[in-house]
């Protein structure tokens, strides 16, 4: 049975052409010449409908299905994040390997994006560490796909449902060098701390070089103008160390008062 009802209405009334489809009122021009189960059962339609919104609301779920029904009994982990350029002779590369291997030391598993360069370099400090490696891949026309050493890998359409599970199921970020992608995800993490729409957690800045800039930028700048508080650099924590990365992920998920 259709879900598409007409409406009765006062004959000659602006409303007078109406349809009622589930939630949705459709008046005069939007009022649709077929029902919903007559263009379900057409034999012969176009494809077009593949891209309307109303079916993008269903890939939507499905990532968001996949995505949780994946992660769900991951236990603990943390996000790498860090750019697909970087090149396996970087520093950068090689201390993203050794902060998966320790994250898998101290009980994590170890979540990036997928991709090749700095991403690749968790993974594979996780993999090789004998641990739970992950990659949480992006539908982009540059990307080949997700990298060797990622054990539990979904590919994802939309940028949104993939953040979502980096939040869900990470209890810290661990930030590399990187660029706006890299960017992208740190500022949403720190946003989404700052407005209390996610319980707060660490954000560890690995590169002491390539990030003091950006410190020093946010906090004689945009602090001094008003624009943030001292507690949003606060959440910032900047370190060289890969051991002290991990040591700050766990520090601060020891109880407190």
């Amino acid at each position: 049975m259709s879900d598409e009802q007409p409406v009765p209405a006062t004959p000659g009334s602006p409303h007078e052409d109406r349809r009622q489809t589930g939630p949705v009122t459709l008046r005069r021009n939007k009022v649709p010449q077929t029902t919903t189960d007559q263009r379900l059962l057409e034999a012969h339609q176009p494809s077009e409908w593949l891209h309307a919104d109303p079916w993008r609301v269903m890939r939507i779920q499905s990532e968001f299905v996949e995505g949780f029904g994946a992660l769900s009994e991951l236990g603990p982990a943390v996000a790498v994040f860090g750019s697909a350029r970087t090149r396996s002779d970087d520093p950068a590369y090689a201390r993203g390997v050794e902060v998966g291997r320790r994250l898998v030391e101290a009980g994590y598993a170890v979540i990036t994006g997928g991709g090749p360069g700095a991403m690749e370099a968790a993974n594979r400090g996780a993999f090789e560490a004998k641990g739970t490696s992950v990659g949480l891949g992006i539908e982009l026309p540059f990307e080949t796909g997700l990298n060797e050493y990622v054990d539990l890998g979904i590919n994802f359409r939309y940028f949104f449902a993939r953040k979502v599970m980096f939040l869900k199921y990470s209890r810290g970020f661990i930030v590399l060098p990187g660029g706006f992608g890299t960017l992208d995800e740190l500022f949403e993490a720190v946003t989404l701390a700052q407005t209390q729409k996610v319980t707060e957690f660490p954000v560890v800045l690995l590169g002491v070089d390539y990030w003091q800039g950006l410190i020093d930028w946010l906090r004689h700048t945009v602090l001094e103008n008003g624009m943030i508080g001292p507690a949003d650099i606060d959440r910032l924590i900047l370190t060289d160390d890969p051991e002290e990365a991990v040591k700050a992920i766990r520090t601060y998920e020891e109880p407190r008062p």
